[in-house]
């Protein structure tokens, strides 16, 4: 009887494909002009208009290498179908560009269906956020060649959710259960032998709710209604047992302060229960360090006297989300996917987190002859073509030319 097939990672890293891959990278997400704007400062004057920058925005090292691998994927497989999992970054950009080159992407909703129909012909790429542990053995059982993007930060928070299970920890997870990292980091979490726990929280109210159970325990049947949906516990959870021990990871792209305290306040309870220094308490900082440097860089642009502030951004990105929650606490922020939100010196399109939808707002900051300042900052998946054009929007509105920016910054 043969042996069933399995997959076959496949290096496509190779000098010349690189080569040819970064060049047609650079084309499509570079900007001259941004790298300019940077080396004066990240600030630029013109008339009675500024633009200040965040220190840091923009792609990090995981999702350049994400982007390079399936460039790469798509030239050195040519003659063959290339599907990729979801979506390589949440940036609609990128997306539009990798479907306009013949990749073929695969809803979340649809993945096991059709991997279940691919040939050892195909290629298949896995995003930066990676996948789940059933369906990488599917593909695998289809003997599929794999181009994987996983971020290292990501397979981190793997490596630390198994260490868990193996130890007989639950994994308590701070994140989104519905986001692609969240699902692959839990079913991580169940371990090699599948015997593992884990939950996935959101909110402070959420890890309240665990709090008080942890301490005082509750009604059972009312915590899983609170939970349901979205595999946001494991199979055979049990609240009663589970929460003796925990350990806390989270999503690498949430808001910093607040993991860190979910992470106080859970270790508190568990302190409350078992006594200060309790073995059954593990925590390690999971946040990823461009995510961390993105919050901290918006922070610091934050301290300088602004009077809106643009963050743009795929709409369903996490890290990118959470740069607009820091700026709603302090001036009019704008949650914008490219520059033609930027409608008119009048009305903005944003996205509203609060309501989850896209809206159009007014704002006479950008009208009239009055000085402003505009301040702009982008999550890791946000390619610096789409600040420039955001920024060369933005002076049109005020009257000034593509070249009068451009020669002001010497370009």
């Amino acid at each position: 009887m043969p042996a069933a097939p399995s997959s076959r990672r496949v290096n496509v890293r190779t000098p010349e494909v690189m080569e040819r891959v970064q060049a047609e990278v650079e084309t499509h997400y570079r900007s001259v002009l941004v790298e300019a704007v940077r080396a004066k400062g990240s600030v630029l004057n013109i008339g009675n208009t500024t633009v200040r920058l965040a220190r840091d925005f923009g792609f990090c090292y995981g999702v350049e290498r994400a982007i390079d691998l399936a460039y790469a994927a798509r030239r050195v497989f040519s003659d063959r179908r290339v599907f990729l999992l979801g979506e390589i970054i949440h940036n609609p950009e990128v997306n539009r560009q990798l479907t306009e080159m013949g990749i073929v992407s695969i809803p979340i909703s649809q993945q096991e269906e059709k991997v279940a129909k691919l040939s050892a012909e195909d290629v298949v790429i896995v995003p930066a956020f990676g996948a789940e542990t059933r369906l990488m053995k599917l593909i695998s059982s289809r003997g599929c060649m794999v181009v994987d993007t996983t971020c290292g930060d990501v397979m981190s928070v793997w490596k630390r959710v198994r260490n868990y299970a193996k130890t007989s920890f639950t994994s308590i997870i701070h994140g989104k259960a519905s986001h692609e990292e969240t699902r692959a980091t839990s079913s991580r979490a169940l371990g090699d032998d599948g015997n593992g726990h884990y939950l996935v929280i959101l909110t402070l109210a959420d890890v309240d709710y665990v709090c008080d159970y942890i301490r005082q325990g509750g009604d059972k049947a009312a915590f899983y209604e609170r939970f349901k949906g979205a595999d946001a516990y494991s199979n055979g959870f049990d609240p009663d047992i589970h929460l003796t021990r925990i350990g806390v990871a989270n999503q690498t792209t949430m808001l910093k302060s607040e993991t860190e305290e979910i992470q106080r306040r859970l270790k508190k309870a568990i302190e409350d229960r078992d006594g200060v220094g309790s073995p059954n308490f593990q925590v390690f900082d999971t946040i990823c360090g461009a995510t961390q440097e993105r919050q901290d860089s918006l922070f610091g642009l934050l301290q300088q006297p602004l009077d809106i502030l643009l963050v743009v951004g795929g709409y369903n990105s996490s890290n990118t989300t959470h740069l607009v929650e820091i700026g709603e606490q302090q001036l009019p922020t704008f949650f914008i996917r490219t520059a033609e939100c930027l409608t008119s010196l009048e009305q903005i399109v944003h996205f509203d987190l609060h309501l989850k939808a896209e809206k159009t707002s007014y704002s006479g900051k950008l009208a009239g002859e009055e000085p402003i300042t505009i301040g702009i900052t982008a999550g890791a998946s946000c390619p610096n073509n789409l600040i420039e054009d955001t920024l060369l929007r933005i002076f049109a509105l005020r009257g000034i030319t593509s070249d009068q920016v451009k020669e002001s910054v010497g370009l």
